[in-house]
């Protein structure tokens, strides 16, 4: 099961942002399909935690370049930034605490999380030219 899907629409028109969308969303159907049936415990645990580790290190990428082209809505970019990994800990919390990830509902929420962030504010970043 491809548990996330690219289309161009996605696309903000910066190469090197849209590249590295791209691979998250290729590195998070790789991690899912080695995760394989498990769905409880440390398997899926370290399923969601190298997720969130993948996003936090191009959260800093993305917000570093938003500070070199003044970007005015950093703040606003990094709460939704910051948004996510917190919920990508709830999601560890609770696999922590025994329940076990629900595949259908962790795909609808990442994308549609993943549109509107991609759709909205990392295209808004792209009017902003590199100084």
């Amino acid at each position: 099961m491809t548990l996330l899907h690219w289309n161009p629409n996605l696309s903000i028109g910066i190469a090197e942002v849209d590249r590295e969308h791209r691979e998250f969303v290729d590195l998070v159907n790789r991690l899912h399909a080695e995760l394989g049936p498990a769905r409880t415990g440390p398997t899926a645990a370290a399923f969601v935690r190298r997720v969130q580790a993948d996003v936090a290190a191009h959260f800093a990428h993305e917000e570093q370049a938003m500070r070199e082209r003044g970007y005015e809505a950093l703040a606003e970019h990094r709460a939704s930034h910051v948004h996510l990994l917190e919920e990508l800990g709830d999601a560890l919390r609770e696999l922590d605490a025994g329940l076990p990830l629900n595949d259908e509902r962790f795909a609808r929420w990442l994308s549609a999380w993943l549109a509107d962030h991609f759709q909205l504010h990392d295209a808004r970043f792209q009017r902003y030219p590199a100084r």
